[in-house]
């Protein structure tokens, strides 16, 4: 189901696009529409059927599932007669035993305690409607939900895990416990509440209908009329002289365009490009078999696997691990000198590359959670032993530091200049159906 309406009708709610700025009236929307910015295509508000009860249900079946994936056998690893089994947890405790703890920390913060807490919240906001109560620290939790998002890789952890799988298959036979099938409930049923919050409805509930600005007009962007629209909540603000303005609705921090976004952003690029030297270059494991150590760097790890013929999964790395980050930073550079240097007129392709750096930064995180699990699951004495390197450390803090980056970059940036070249008074905004 699709259409178009052109913003003509003053009684429509208007909104700004946190992507590109340009002020859109939103069309009344059914369950399993969306309506798109007419300059950038960004998805500026979805609609969904039943959301409370729904984001109910299945955050309660995740949280079930994950319960369940805690106390029992996740993987087990058997070579030469001898048994190893492992739990979910181990692929973090195994690192905090062998004092890596901030590695440790974050696999633990992103495979379990953040999307738990995720899920937690869901619930605790979304019953309010249902059981008739209003939540304690709702702005508070609502604004968590959104920063939360972007640090949540149950789904990555996933694929790591049978990345790693393939790496000791020829070494050893390997069972999937039920922790393993639990988890992988787990990863789709969190997915699914993800995908059927609907955000608008929720902040519907928290802190009541937006209130429009009637001096907002539609198709100029916020910041020629002096307003912005919230990261958060979505609702259009009226800047004024404030020196630290707040949003009227749900009380996060609101700037014109982000504090020094350019520099802020190049200063975590080239950090990123720093840790990225020692992170190719020194092993991130080690791997003793008969007491014979043997240091593995990245690239290592992909030509052992392209010489075993496990070509896909060679790929796979090598993708997340050395083409991912590097095309990142560029990618990230390139959109900062773009900034400066505006012309020849593309924002629509810099804007998708940017879309393009944001959706696939996380999942360089692969290879960290693939020596987590080899480290937790390969401790067979002095048959065979893997050991972390010090190179995993700075490749998880070039994944994290990139990831910084690219929140921080400000992607209305690539549209200010644009914004004094055309008149968008005329274009349309979207309503389409889901996918």
């Amino acid at each position: 189901m699709s259409g178009s309406l052109t913003i003509t009708s003053p009684q429509l709610p208007l909104r700004a696009c946190t992507e590109c700025d340009l002020i859109s009236e939103i069309p009344r929307l059914s369950p399993g529409e969306a309506a798109h910015c007419p300059r950038c295509n960004h998805v500026m508000a979805q609609r969904h059927n039943k959301p409370a009860t729904h984001v109910v249900a299945y955050a309660l079946a995740a949280l079930v599932a994950l319960g369940i994936s805690l106390p029992f056998t996740f993987i087990s690893f058997e070579a030469n007669g001898v048994l190893r089994q492992m739990g979910l947890t181990e692929a973090a405790t195994t690192l905090l035993a062998e004092h890596y703890e901030l590695l440790s920390l974050l696999i633990w913060s992103t495979i379990i305690v953040l999307p738990g807490l995720y899920l937690l919240i869901s619930i605790y906001l979304h019953l309010g409607p249902l059981w008739g109560y209003t939540p304690l620290a709702r702005r508070w939790l609502g604004r968590l939900l959104k920063r939360m998002q972007p640090w949540m890789m149950a789904d990555v952890f996933l694929i790591g895990v049978l990345v790693s799988m393939v790496k000791v298959l020829a070494l050893a036979s390997i069972g999937f416990g039920t922790s393993f099938w639990a988890y992988v409930a787990f990863v789709v049923l969190m997915l699914k509440t993800s995908n059927v919050m609907d955000h608008d409805w929720l902040w519907t509930f928290i802190a009541g209908p937006d209130r429009p600005i009637r001096h907002a007009i539609a198709g100029q962007t916020g910041a020629s009329q002096g307003m912005t629209g919230c990261t958060v909540c979505h609702a259009i603000n009226d800047l004024g002289t404030g020196k630290k303005p707040r949003c009227r609705r749900c009380d996060e921090r609101l700037h014109m365009r982000r504090p020094h976004s350019i520099q802020a952003t190049m200063a975590l690029l080239l950090t990123a490009v720093l840790l990225y030297i020692p992170a190719m270059l020194l092993p991130i494991m080690t791997v003793s078999t008969l007491g014979d150590r043997s240091p593995q760097t990245v690239i290592a790890g992909v030509l052992h696997l392209i010489g075993s013929g496990d070509w896909p999964i060679a790929l796979i790395i090598f993708v997340a691990s050395v083409v991912i980050p590097i095309a990142k930073i560029m990618a990230l550079t390139w959109l900062c000198w773009k900034v400066y240097r505006p012309r020849p007129w593309r924002p629509h392709v810099r804007h998708r590359l940017y879309f393009m750096t944001e959706v696939i930064g996380r999942w360089s995180m692969i290879d960290v959670f693939v020596v987590a699990l080899l480290v937790a699951l390969v401790q067979l004495g002095a048959i065979m032993e893997v050991y972390p390197g010090a190179g995993v450390i700075a490749f998880a803090s070039v994944v994290v530091i990139t990831m910084m980056a690219a929140m921080r970059f400000d992607p209305r940036l690539l549209w200010d200049e644009l914004s004094y070249q055309q008149d968008p008074s005329h274009e349309q905004v979207s309503s389409s159906g889901e996918a």
